[in-house]
């Protein structure tokens, strides 16, 4: 099925100038391009793009690669797909032969794939995973390629799959759940029936490919429709620790949102919308995101209804170290994801234990290291924020500002105390000098020393005590 769609004569402006010139050459080389996948639903949502991917007709590998180095530095990345990896005045590109695929095994790498020049576009497409992705776009012409409804299904926001080799690869639900995520999608019935079919292959995906598609979750702006889509496919079982928050009840006079599911998928939203209100980098985002996915993993286990029929879950935010722990372990997150989480998740409820006194926020600022409280308070906020129909609001607020004029909002309190301080008094390194700089750190976090002077005097009172003692 051929179509015109309004915005293509606007796509091509959009496209980097590199684009135009290499399907050009392809063209009078006697070959045809097509831009293929993301690009072309990026281009239909008027997104950035960043997936430049060129599927080439009627040239054969070494015809593309010498076309190709004509452009920039190539390398061959995917021998096996037949894809060519071009670098050319700062874009991008793959390219590649339209291909066939054989699934010959179970699992994400279990297939023969037979590249074809010759292959009918029509037929090209249907090894792709979703009808969102199987459009194609001619940028010389304007032509427009949608042999599968792709455009319809954006306009319902359904992801739908193309045809029944989708369950060849299991990779493809936690493709789903990403694709749901970043562009606002609900899986279609019969997609969801495949997905659930899966679930026996997900153990032979690689961690890698795994944290893969949970790191672009983090980075969709809609992170409850990815959610709801592995709950949907079944998959959510295969993470315990998020399917325990399923009809996990809450108190409704804090929460008439529901239970801590649904609380969960309007944080993580809420989440993601601050992220992108503060302009959060890549790596302090992902941060945010997960510390909202698990900040309440700790109530399926803490749970119970008082003698006054008053639902509670004390030291919830404690409880959530091991589910938290094991969540991220099983998402092969990194190391540093954790480091951040952990701590948010802890003291996610301190602002209702107390005030923010200045010890109270230079403890907390310790306790959260290496994240902060400028970053605590955006979960803070989530969560607050993440009971709809009750209206959002920013509870840590006094919190941030008191931790503005101590200079804490970003990082811990440095040492008064350091070891060229004990140096210079006479102490030497060693277990000593690393109990009393420990020592004097807690009298700092309590106020007792707030210069280096008073620190001076603190070590002479803390020594003298010492001897006393001996």
């Amino acid at each position: 099925m051929t179509e015109k769609s309004p915005p293509t004569d606007l796509w091509a402006k959009q496209l980097p100038d590199i684009i135009a010139s290499l399907c050009l050459q392809i063209q009078e080389a006697g070959g045809h391009a097509w831009l293929v996948g993301g690009c072309v639903r990026d281009l239909y949502l008027q997104h950035t793009t960043h997936d430049m991917d060129i599927e080439v007709y009627g040239l054969d590998k070494e015809a593309i690669l010498k076309l190709a180095r004509t452009f920039g530095h190539i390398e061959e990345v995917g021998k096996q797909f037949g894809v060519i990896k071009l670098w050319a005045k700062g874009t991008e590109i793959d390219l590649a032969m339209p291909r066939t695929e054989y699934k010959t095994t179970t699992g994400h790498k279990g297939f023969d794939v037979l590249p074809n020049p010759e292959l009918a576009p029509e037929k090209a497409s249907l090894r792709r995973d979703f009808t969102i992705n199987a459009m194609m776009f001619d940028p010389l012409n304007g032509e427009f390629l949608d042999f599968h409804g792709g455009q319809q299904d954006l306009q319902q926001q359904t992801l739908r799959h193309i045809s029944p080799a989708f369950a060849e690869d299991p990779l493809r639900v936690l493709r789903a759940m990403q694709f749901a995520a970043r562009f606002d999608l609900t899986l279609a019935p019969e997609t969801t029936q495949l997905c659930a079919q899966l679930l026996p292959e997900a153990t032979s995906l690689s961690s890698s490919r795994v944290w893969h598609e949970w790191q672009k979750w983090a980075h969709a702006p809609y992170p409850a429709k990815g959610l709801q889509a592995l709950k949907d496919s079944t998959w959510l079982s295969l993470y315990p620790e998020l399917q325990a928050l399923l009809d996990c009840p809450q108190d409704s006079r804090w929460h008439p949102e529901g239970d801590a599911w649904v609380h969960t998928l309007q944080v993580c939203n809420q989440a993601a919308a601050i992220a992108a209100r503060e302009h959060l980098d890549e790596n302090t985002k992902e941060y945010l995101l997960f510390a909202a996915l698990c900040h309440d993993l700790g109530k399926p286990k803490t749970t119970f209804t008082d003698e006054n029929g008053h639902i509670r879950s004390p030291n919830h935010s404690e409880a959530g170290f091991a589910p938290t722990q094991s969540f991220l372990k099983r998402i092969a997150a990194p190391k540093r994801i954790a480091e951040y989480v952990h701590p948010l998740v802890h003291d996610h409820i301190t602002h209702l234990c107390g005030k923010p006194t200045a010890r109270a926020i230079r403890r907390l600022a310790h306790r959260l290291e290496p994240a902060n409280i400028e970053l605590w308070e955006m979960l803070v906020e989530a969560d607050a924020s993440g009971r709809a129909p009750a209206p959002p609001c920013r509870p840590a607020l006094p919190w941030l500002e008191k931790a503005a004029e101590l200079s804490l909002q970003q990082d811990k309190q440095a040492p008064l105390l350091t070891g060229k301080i004990l140096i210079q008094q006479g102490i030497q390194p060693g277990k000593g000098m690393g109990e009393i700089l420990r020592a004097a750190y807690e009298a700092q976090l309590d106020g007792l020393i707030d210069s280096e002077s008073t620190a001076k005097t603190w070590l002479k009172n803390h020594l003298k005590a010492q001897d006393n003692t001996r």
